[in-house]
């Protein structure tokens, strides 16, 4: 028996009915592009159109995987050889991003690349192509949100973060809770990866392989920088604070958190209420959390009797799971068929995420990418982190430092000097002087 479609669902059924499906292109296609390859491939009303991908393999690699006839893959050169191509329902493979932009066939466009660096120029670009922008890139959009948010308002386009990462299904558990009306005193993941603050590539790289993920990407988990920008996006978007820098990170379960995310003078870690934070206890990752404060005995009455996690006036909510890559289609649906995103930032960053030194740096070092050898992330209070003059860590790659660093010491603009010529610095400059009128 067929289930009957209602809401997303039945738009994106109408949407395959009147042959018009949402056309999505990809950019970037590594283990998050080819999920999302293999996962639109199974959906009704939606379709990848295009593929950007350097080297072209990893998209018809993608295209086998999600069990597609090996004849929708269109390797192709030039605007018209693309139109054609989608026109004929083939996916486009093209090695410039760009081109893709420039297409009338494509709807929306979903940056995969999980660099800063390519989110920004690519970001930009699809604005100006008056493309709507998914993006799965949050350590683009911990430094220059805000501004490709405004960007797109002015051009009358949806930026949204990407559905099925920690900071949207967080969000979904905070939109919730606000809406009835429960304070938020704390909001946060489960940390997967066991916290080894001073991973680098090589000593991860096996377990790398056994899991197909790239190695930097699995260091960026375990050496805590994801969690640094996925607890500032959501902080960004909703007004939430740190309680300190780095946050706590406790050993907090499933069945305490709404006994440690409370104030200190309640037994709890806080110093104050309505913050960000994440956990390494057991039971929590890989789902997310809420702690909210309730003030009425008749509804703490009714939370006991639903048995929700807490002894009063703290309880907890939780969702189990998030389906990352998996879930992004469905943000891409939303912003062409209702004009809605799923999470955005706010005018102005609530937290920065600051970088700390992995080991002792010299003047004359380059510095690597984020989940390399050189740095990790680390959050900090935007104020904090302007008085103490830190560099946004998505502009540390290829940085030169000028003065020395000591390991875990703040990396500030007074020792490296970073590559300025990038969209990415460009934009945050530009950033930087509507909301502060001052910069580096």
């Amino acid at each position: 028996m067929a289930i009957v479609a209602r809401g997303l669902a039945a738009d994106l059924g109408r949407r395959e009915a009147e042959g018009r499906p949402v056309r999505v292109a990809v950019i970037g296609c590594g283990e998050m592009g080819t999920d999302l390859v293999t996962q639109i491939a199974r959906m009704k009303g939606i379709r990848v159109a295009g593929i950007a991908d350097r080297r072209g393999t990893n998209a018809i690699e993608a295209i086998r995987i999600a069990r597609l006839p090996a004849e929708m893959a269109a390797p192709v050169e030039g605007l018209p050889a693309l139109d054609a191509a989608i026109e004929a329902g083939r996916i486009g493979i093209v090695d410039d991003a760009h081109l893709l932009l420039r297409s009338g066939q494509i709807d929306v466009v979903i940056d995969a690349t999980g660099r800063p660096t390519a989110g920004a120029e690519i970001g930009l670009a699809t604005i100006r192509a008056g493309k709507h922008l998914v993006m799965m890139n949050v350590e683009a959009d911990v430094t220059i949100g805000p501004y490709l948010r405004r960007e797109a308002d002015k051009a009358g386009l949806v930026y949204t973060i990407g559905a099925g990462d920690e900071p949207t299904a967080t969000m979904e558990l905070i939109e919730f809770c606000t809406a009835l009306g429960f304070p938020i005193i704390a909001a946060g993941k489960g940390k997967n990866n066991a916290f080894n603050p001073y991973a680098v590539p090589d000593d991860y790289r096996a377990e790398a392989e056994r899991r197909n993920m790239n190695p930097r990407m699995l260091v960026e988990f375990v050496d805590g920088s994801k969690t640094m920008v996925e607890m500032a996006t959501i902080a960004n978007a909703t007004g939430l604070l740190i309680d300190k820098p780095g946050m706590h990170g406790p050993m907090a379960t499933l069945e305490t958190l709404a006994d440690v995310f409370r104030p200190v003078g309640e037994g709890g870690i806080l110093t104050r209420k309505g913050v960000v934070d994440f956990t390494l206890g057991k039971g929590v990752a890989p789902g997310v959390f809420v702690v909210v404060e309730l003030d009425h005995p008749r509804l703490c009455e009714r939370m006991h009797d639903l048995k929700m996690g807490g002894e009063g006036p703290y309880y907890s909510f939780y969702r189990p799971h998030h389906l990352t890559s998996l879930e992004v289609p469905l943000s891409a649906a939303r912003a062409v068929i209702h004009g809605m995103a799923d999470m955005v930032p706010l005018d102005r960053p609530i937290v920065e995420v600051c970088a700390l030194a992995k080991r002792d740096l010299k003047p004359g070092d380059r510095l690597d990418a984020i989940g390399e050898t050189c740095y990790r992330s680390y959050a900090v209070m935007a104020e904090e982190a302007r008085a103490l003059r830190a560099w946004p860590v998505g502009l540390l790659d290829k940085g030169v430092v000028t003065a020395p660093i000591a390991k875990d010491s703040l990396i500030t603009r007074d020792a490296v000097e970073i590559d300025r010529d990038t969209t990415l610095a460009r934009l945050r400059r530009d950033m930087e002087i509507s909301l502060w009128e001052a910069t580096a």
